[in-house]
């Protein structure tokens, strides 16, 4: 197996499992908005940590400066903003339907995904037809 493969099924599996733990975390805290602390809590001790020892391990600059520290930034603000309305989503009722949440999210995430990628490649590369086909199966994956 090749390692994008690989790194790419550790992040359907944790991502799959964030819900489930969301909830767990909800219960046993009584809180929508606890657990989110803690969230927090561990992208800065990952985040951060992970980072800058990936940086240490390439060899990386500490600098932050300039469109890729600003796009770091919104994708960062990006992931932070997702949790916090996934919280919103179990906290207003989700919990009762985990199993309709987590697949409108996850389903979603992958569209939008997919369809800003179209959007920012432009006509820079050819886009294979069956993008637009998955895009469309994943749609109406969600619906139903």
């Amino acid at each position: 197996m090749k390692w994008p493969v690989f790194f790419a099924l550790a992040t359907a599996v944790c991502w799959g499992m964030y819900g489930p733990a969301l909830g767990k975390s909800r219960a046993a805290l009584h809180s929508p908005f606890t657990p989110y602390v803690a969230i927090g809590l561990a992208y800065l001790f990952w985040g951060v940590g992970g980072g800058v020892l990936g940086m240490m391990y390439n060899g990386d600059t500490f600098s932050l400066s300039g469109p890729g520290g600003v796009w770091g930034f919104i994708a960062g603000t990006l992931g932070a903003w997702g949790a916090f309305t996934l919280t919103l989503a179990m906290y207003s009722g989700g919990m009762a339907m985990p199993n309709i949440v987590m697949p409108v999210v996850f389903g979603g995430a992958v569209t939008v995904s997919a369809l800003v990628s179209l959007y920012s490649v432009g006509d820079k590369i050819p886009i294979n037809p069956m993008l637009y086909v998955g895009v469309v199966g994943m749609f109406i994956c969600i619906v139903i």
